[in-house]
């Protein structure tokens, strides 16, 4: 298998950067790892905010313990501002993602010549 597609796969189907740091680009590898682990850690964190309001909601009796009004609960929880910053985490998560995968593969084929 050729460099550019052992590294456009390493960067896509195991992290943004990976492929990077595989060609011996460290510093694109490192930044696309970076803004990436920083877009995770914004959708993971509002993820888990949600998760605890709705189990404290749970807990205090104001939701049933039912999946029908559970399920209401998590699709109704997004607010302005939150619903905001996470799709912009989710654009740059994929994004980055995008980037890695494109930019491996041409990094590989440049050092295949």
């Amino acid at each position: 298998m050729k460099r550019s597609s052992k590294a456009a796969l390493q960067s896509g189907l195991i992290f943004p950067g990976v492929g990077h740091i595989v060609l011996k680009q460290y510093l694109r590898g490192s930044v696309l790892m970076l803004f990436s682990l920083v877009a995770l850690s914004v959708i993971v964190t509002r993820i888990y905010q949600r998760a605890l309001t709705i189990v404290d909601r749970i807990n205090s009796g104001d939701i049933p313990v039912d999946t029908g009004a559970i399920a209401e609960m998590v699709s109704n929880s997004t607010s302005g501002a939150d619903s905001f910053t996470g799709n912009v985490a989710a654009i740059v998560l994929v994004g980055c993602w995008l980037i890695a995968i494109i930019d491996s593969y041409r990094l590989g084929g440049a050092q295949e010549k």
